[in-house]
């Protein structure tokens, strides 16, 4: 065999495998790429829940950490409660969007549970499950029906 015989058979060879080789790295190197992506996608929306609940503790006067109500809120209150309430629906929609999807892989699936735990936490409060329909007038329509059968089902439990 010449020179040009062997650059020519090994060239065959660097196409029969090497190319599917490259390919697959190729891919699995994307869906790692994704997953990374998704993981920091859900520690970005993790941490702004955490700021969330730190505004929820700064005002613990409105007694948003125990399930149920407790007496009655002063007009000022009643303010910042609702603006809590608008933050924590933005939230929880912006979740939606970056997270649900109709068809998820399991990866997807447990990042999106947690959300929907903390939405069904939520809708088992009477005062935010009121708060709801002006909160969500104008969100994403798959959001506002997806929170709207947790609420009815917390409501439901109730």
């Amino acid at each position: 065999m010449t020179g040009m015989e062997w650059l020519e058979a090994a060239s065959y060879v660097v196409t029969i495998v090497g190319l599917p080789f490259a390919i697959a790295v190729y891919l699995l190197d994307q869906r790692r790429e994704r997953q990374n992506e998704e993981e920091e996608l859900f520690l970005r929306l993790s941490d702004e829940y955490a700021d969330f609940m730190r505004l929820v503790i700064e005002n613990a006067d409105l007694h948003l950490l125990s399930p149920d109500e407790r007496g009655e809120l002063n007009e000022e209150q009643r303010e910042r409660r609702q603006a809590l309430f608008a933050i924590l629906v933005a939230l929880f929609e912006r979740a939606y969007v970056l997270v649900y999807e109709d068809d998820m892989s399991r990866q997807q699936a447990r990042l999106w549970q947690s959300w929907a735990d903390y939405m069904h936490e939520w809708c088992r409060r009477a005062d935010f499950r009121a708060a709801l329909p002006a909160l969500s007038h104008g969100e994403d329509p798959g959001f506002v029906a997806a929170i709207s059968r947790i609420a009815e089902e917390a409501a439901a439990a109730r």
